[in-house]
C-alpha cells in the first residue's frame, strides 16, 4: 500500500466516523445516561430489582456506544499523526506499524457499524433458538446435533450464556428437537439472521453404501421478552401436559414429571421446558416462551401485511432453505440470501458464522 492510498483510506474512515456521529445522536444518549444515573442514586432504587437491573443494563449499553465511538475517533486521530510521521521520516518499521493499525481500525469500524445496524425493536434481547430436523430419520437428526454444536460454539465465542430449555434425543444419534436460551446483548439481533431451513449435503456416515444424502433442519429464532409483555393467554386456549424430563443420551434429569409442554390450541404453537427441577418453574418458563412466540407471531403478521401492501413476494416454506452446507463432492457453505460463500466448512461448523450474519444484516438496510 502506498502513502497516497493510506491517505485516501484515512479520509474514508473520517467520513464513516462522521456518518456514525450523525446516526448515533450522541447528545441524546449522553443526556439519557445522566438521567438514568440520577435514577440509580434515588432512595429505594433496588426495591424493584428487575427494574433496577433493566436501568443498569441500559446505562451500560449506552455507555458502550458512546465510549466505543470516542475510542474510534481517538484511534483515527492517532493514525493521522502516525501517517504524517511516516511521511516525514520514511521509516519502514513505522510504515509497517501504520499498516497494521490501519487494518485494526478498519475492523473496529466494521464491527461498530454492525452494532448500529442492530437497532430494531428487540434486537438487544436474549434469543430463543429452536432446531427441528426434517424428514430423514437419523441422518437429519445427526445434522441437527451438528447445528446445535455450531450455535453453542458461536455463543461461546461471543461470551454469551447458553441454557438448554428443552432437549429430545434422537433414536440412534443426534436430536429430535432442542430449544436453547442464548443470553447476551444483541443475541436476538444476531441470531435472527439464522432463522430458516439449513440444508446439508454429505456422504452419510450411517449409510454402509457410502451414498450421498441431503438433510434439512429448521431453525426458529424468537426474542425473549420480559414478563411485562402485554399478551393475553386464555386458560381455555391452552393445553398443559407434564412428563419426565430427559437429557442428552436419554438419561433422566429428574425422577418426577417436572417437564412441561404447553400447546396453544388456536395457533397450534407448542412450547416445552425441562431445564428446571420444579414443575412450577418449568411452567412459568414455558408460559414466558409461549408469550414470546405469540408476540413474535403478531410482529410477523404485521410485516407480512406490510409486504403485501408493498407488493413484495417472498417464498416461505420447507424448500426455501436459507443456507446450504456441502461436504461432498466439494466443500462449500453458501447463504442463498446474500450469495456469500465460504470454503472452510470446518471453520463454519466450529461456530465461525459471523460473516453470514454480517452480510445478512447489511443486506437488510441496503
Amino acid at each position: 500500500m502506498e502513502l497516497v492510498e493510506i491517505k485516501n483510506e484515512l479520509d474514508k474512515m473520517r467520513n464513516r466516523i462522521n456518518d456514525f456521529r450523525g446516526s448515533l445522536d450522541l447528545e441524546a444518549k449522553t443526556a439519557r445516561i445522566k438521567e438514568l444515573e440520577l435514577q440509580m442514586t434515588a432512595p429505594g432504587f433496588w426495591d424493584d430489582q428487575d427494574k433496577a437491573q433493566q436501568i443498569i443494563n441500559e446505562v451500560n449499553h449506552l455507555k458502550e456506544y458512546v465510549n466505543s465511538f470516542s475510542e474510534l475517533e481517538t484511534e483515527h486521530d492517532n493514525l493521522v499523526v502516525s501517517y504524517e510521521l511516516v511521511k516525514e521520516e520514511n521509516d519502514q518499521e513505522l510504515f509497517d506499524e501504520l499498516i497494521e493499525e490501519l487494518q485494526q481500525l478498519r475492523k473496529k469500524l466494521n464491527d461498530f457499524e454492525l452494532q448500529i445496524l442492530l437497532s430494531e425493536p428487540y434486537d438487544q434481547n436474549n434469543a430463543i433458538l429452536e432446531l427441528h430436523p426434517g424428514a430423514g430419520g437419523t441422518e437429519s437428526q445427526d445434522w441437527g446435533s451438528m447445528l446445535l454444536r455450531m450455535y453453542q460454539r458461536w455463543a461461546e465465542k461471543k461470551n454469551f450464556q447458553v441454557e438448554t430449555i428443552h432437549y429430545l434425543a434422537g433414536d440412534e444419534a443426534g436430536i429430535k428437537s432442542v430449544t436453547l436460551l442464548i443470553k447476551g446483548h444483541n443475541a436476538y439481533g444476531y441470531l435472527k439472521a439464522e432463522k430458516g431451513v439449513h440444508r446439508l449435503v454429505r456422504i452419510s456416515p450411517f449409510d454402509s453404501s457410502g451414498r450421498r444424502h441431503t438433510s434439512f433442519v429448521s431453525c426458529d429464532v424468537t426474542p425473549e421478552f420480559n414478563d411485562d409483555v402485554d399478551i393475553e393467554v386464555k386458560p381455555e386456549d391452552i393445553k398443559i401436559d407434564t412428563y419426565r424430563a430427559s437429557g442428552a443420551g436419554g438419561q433422566h434429569v429428574n425422577t418426577t414429571d417436572s417437564a412441561v409442554r404447553i400447546t396453544h390450541i388456536p395457533t397450534n404453537i407448542i412450547v416445552t421446558c425441562q431445564n428446571e427441577r420444579s414443575q412450577i418453574k418449568n411452567r412459568e418458563s414455558a408460559m414466558k416462551m409461549l408469550k414470546s412466540k405469540l408476540y413474535q407471531l403478531e410482529i410477523e403478521k404485521q410485516r407480512q401485511e406490510l409486504a403485501e401492501i408493498r407488493g413484495e413476494q417472498k417464498e416461505i416454506g420447507w424448500g426455501s432453505q436459507i443456507r446450504s452446507y456441502v461436504f461432498h463432492p466439494y466443500s462449500m457453505v453458501k447463504d442463498h440470501r446474500t450469495n456469500l460463500e465460504i470454503g472452510n466448512t470446518q471453520s463454519v461448523m466450529d461456530g465461525d458464522i459471523d460473516p453470514f450474519i454480517d452480510a445478512y444484516l447489511r443486506q437488510q438496510v441496503n
